[in-house]
């Protein structure tokens, strides 16, 4: 008999599960192109969605549903919530984007993208190693359709190739990494395997052995160095309105299975992938930072953006622990959901500014088409310019308080290697800041492009969330105090729970 709570805890998940086959039901009777009934009711669904979300979140509880396989607490419930958001801002933004690409003669996009979150949610709520890999698999079945969704364009078709092979590659290892583990510790369950190895009655060259493969799974969900090879390629394949797809609402679910997997399953073998992490971090850095320089494509660039993004995010995961002594690990850890957060919130920003250039039979992808952005509009030029300044950790927006939170968490450890890591992540970012500032000056110092039309032409919603969606980016780095104490609260429930 499944009780009462295996129901609550995975209500919104059934509302999204059900919502997603109506809407493809209904979407065989619409006839619009711009598939209005279809877009409407996804909306709706998102939007309630979220809010059922939130009021799980704010009532701080943490339950556990059909046999300890999923688990509802506050940090799964806001993350769900705002990877529900993304994915409303991601369809807002890329409509009119996939209307004049012949994206929408069916209602996939909505409904793939319904199938993508509830991937998303099943990866965020996992409480077993089973789940969290199955969760995985939606997600990414669903992206791959998705990428491959402009079915005349070989440049998509041979990204959604791309992302296939080395996806499923990575897949590989992560799940033979979680059956290492499960040969030692004879459990699927995450607090299970979390008390198995604390006891340390289990073979440690085992766990090291399977720790090493999931790791290399991680990192590639993460787009972490050196498991980066798809993402440059992908980001710049997949239609843009897709690209956003893939590189907002996922990041969610990407730090959610890396805080299951490595801190309240993992947590005892903190000292060995807290080394893989930093490896990682410090090629991510390098990587990302020295590549994206050389650029001239935009959302290449935004590609390797990323690939230094996470560098930080990896900072901020391997921080909580030292040998020895644990750290005020609320702190770290919800420093890496501040930072998760807020860059979704910046990225959404930068893709909304580029999908809405974009126009039948231009793309809008390559740097130079910026140019003289603030003469054809000063308002999106701004939000350009703020989502930049993000980005490259300029005060007062919020990607230098987001790089503060992780810089002081470094520095509270008190060791000197993370001292180190810190002074190599702020001179890594003065490196990010010539290409992020780069778009500036192109948009506020270079002429217009020949040809290019003066007027730029919006949906209302489009340009109402934007607006909101740039305002947000600033507003939250003058007061983020907020914000960095619901992820610092939402981590404290995890953990409290820590093998329980």
């Amino acid at each position: 008999m499944i009780d009462k709570l295996s129901w609550l805890s995975v209500y919104p998940e059934i509302v999204l599960l059900v919502m997603a086959c109506v809407i493809a039901l209904v979407d065989l009777g619409v006839k619009s192109p711009q598939r209005t009934l279809t877009y409407v009711l996804t909306l709706l669904t998102l939007a309630a969605v979220a809010a059922l979300e939130a009021v799980y979140a704010v009532k701080g509880n943490t339950f556990y549903g059909f046999g300890n396989m999923v688990v509802s607490d506050p940090m799964g419930n806001w993350l769900k919530c705002f990877a529900s958001i993304a994915m409303m801002v991601t369809l807002v933004y890329g409509r009119g984007y996939a209307a004049d690409r012949d994206m929408l003669r069916g209602g996939e996009l909505f409904t793939l993208g319904m199938f993508a979150l509830l991937g998303i949610f099943v990866m965020i709520s996992g409480n077993n190693f089973l789940v969290l890999y199955m969760g995985l698999e939606l997600m990414t079945l669903s992206s791959y359709a998705l990428v491959a969704l402009r079915r005349d364009n070989a440049t998509a078709t041979e990204a959604a190739m791309k992302y296939f092979v080395l996806s499923a590659m990575a897949s590989g290892f992560l799940l033979y990494g979680l059956s290492m583990m499960y040969g030692a510790t004879g459990s699927l369950d995450v607090n299970e395997v979390y008390r198995a190895i604390a006891s340390r009655q289990v073979n440690h060259q085992v766990l090291v052995f399977g720790l090493v493969f999931i790791v290399a799974g991680l990192a590639f969900k993460l787009g972490a160095v050196p498991f980066h090879m798809w993402l440059p390629d992908v980001y710049q394949g997949a239609p843009t309105a897709i690209t956003l797809l893939i590189g907002a609402a996922p990041q969610f679910a990407a730090f959610a299975i890396c805080i299951r997997l490595l801190v309240q399953g993992l947590l005892p073998l903190a000292i060995d992938w807290q080394q893989m992490l930093a490896l990682m971090a410090i090629g991510s850095l390098l990587v990302g930072n020295l590549a994206a320089v050389a650029q001239t494509n935009l959302k290449r660039m935004l590609a390797f953006s990323t690939i230094s993004q996470m560098g930080f995010l990896l900072l901020a995961l391997l921080a909580a622990v030292v040998p020895g002594r644990p750290l005020n690990a609320e702190y770290a850890y919800g420093a890496a959901m501040f930072y998760a957060i807020t860059y979704v919130l910046t990225t959404l920003a930068v893709f909304g500014i580029i999908l809405l250039l974009a126009r039948a039979g231009h793309e809008s992808e390559e740097i130079t088409d910026l140019a003289g952005l603030n003469q054809r509009s000063p308002l999106f030029a701004g939000i350009m310019a703020i989502s930049m300044f993000s980005l490259a950790g300029v005060p007062p927006v919020v990607g230098f308080y987001a790089k503060l939170g992780v810089l002081q968490a470094l520095l509270s450890s008190q060791q000197t290697s993370y001292l180190v890591l810190a002074v190599f992540a702020v001179l890594m970012s003065l490196v990010g800041a010539f290409y992020y500032l780069r778009i500036v000056k192109v948009m506020y110092f270079d002429a217009p492009n020949v040809g290019m039309p003066t007027a730029i032409l919006a949906p209302a919603d489009a340009r109402v969330v934007l607006s909101i969606n740039g305002a947000l980016v600033l507003l939250l780095g003058v007061m983020p105090g907020g914000l960095m104490t619901l992820c610092q609260q939402a981590i404290a429930s995890v953990v409290k729970s820590l093998g329980a």
